[in-house]
């Protein structure tokens, strides 16, 4: 497979947003006759990887579901080994991000998290909030139907108070409520490790983004992956709810241009 050249290919058929269920840890671990926490430290690894392709490629911003609102149910052990890696990661790499002029920003909840992680989420965002390269989105806590709720419960506060009227609500209005209300939605979501859904990830803004599924698991995601993903996107027609180019030439033909 030859590396995506971003040079040959059409106007906006790379994506400016890509969305990432990073899925697969577990079982990259368990072929290997390792721990599950093997696997998810392999996999906070790819991170840096697929981050320095999707900026070298022109994607602007990189969404990562790094941690679900449903994975407080997996085994304590296993949290505690999650919550332990996203705490090395902001202590490793916010400097690094920093230097590399890429902000880093979380969607999420984050009363669930202790307050010492808090501190290291807002400390990265601080020190990386005027930067003017690519965006890196960590989704810790975060379920596609919370932030839905969330941004109602905000609108519903806002009409309580006087501040927002009923008739002002529309889709533009709830969207920049919701977590990532002031980022263009994802143009692509990838899936590794198999499965093909979505995992109550980003529900609202996947309503037009092609979706991506792919048998690696992500320890085994490298630039060559993202690459696979990119041609793919790079080959279809969105249409956005409209017709296709060939089905209005075909149209056209049919019934005449005026038709």
């Amino acid at each position: 497979m030859t590396s995506f050249d971003t040079q040959t290919v059409p106007r906006g058929a790379i994506p400016q947003h890509i969305a990432i269920i990073m899925d697969g840890n577990n079982r990259w671990a368990q072929r290997r006759g390792l721990s599950g926490v093997a696997g998810h430290r392999a996999g906070v690894e790819v991170v840096r990887t697929i981050l320095e392709a999707c900026d070298k490629r022109g994607v602007k911003v990189l969404t990562l579901f790094a941690f679900s609102s449903e994975n407080w149910g997996r085994p304590e052990p296993e949290v505690r080994a999650l919550m332990a890696l996203l705490s090395r990661y902001l202590r490793r790499e916010a400097e690094k991000l920093h230097r590399d002029n890429i902000r880093l920003r979380f969607i999420g909840r984050r009363d669930r998290i202790s307050t010492r992680q808090q501190r290291l989420l807002e400390r990265a965002e601080q020190l990386t909030e005027a930067n003017t390269g690519a965006t890196l989105v960590l989704a810790i806590d975060y379920g596609g139907r919370w932030d839905v709720v969330d941004a109602a419960k905000r609108m519903a506060i806002q009409v309580h108070e006087g501040r927002l009227q009923p008739s002002d609500i529309d889709e533009e209005r709830l969207n920049s409520e919701l977590a990532l209300g002031d980022v263009a939605p994802p143009d692509l979501c990838i899936r590794t490790g198999g499965d093909q859904r979505i995992s109550n990830f980003l529900l609202w803004q996947f309503a037009y983004a092609e979706l991506y599924f792919t048998e690696r698991l992500w320890p085994d995601f490298d630039a060559a992956a993202l690459d696979e993903a990119l041609q793919a996107f790079a080959s279809r027609e969105r249409r956005f709810g409209l017709r296709g180019s060939a089905e209005t030439d075909d149209l056209d033909a049919r019934f005449g241009e005026n038709a």
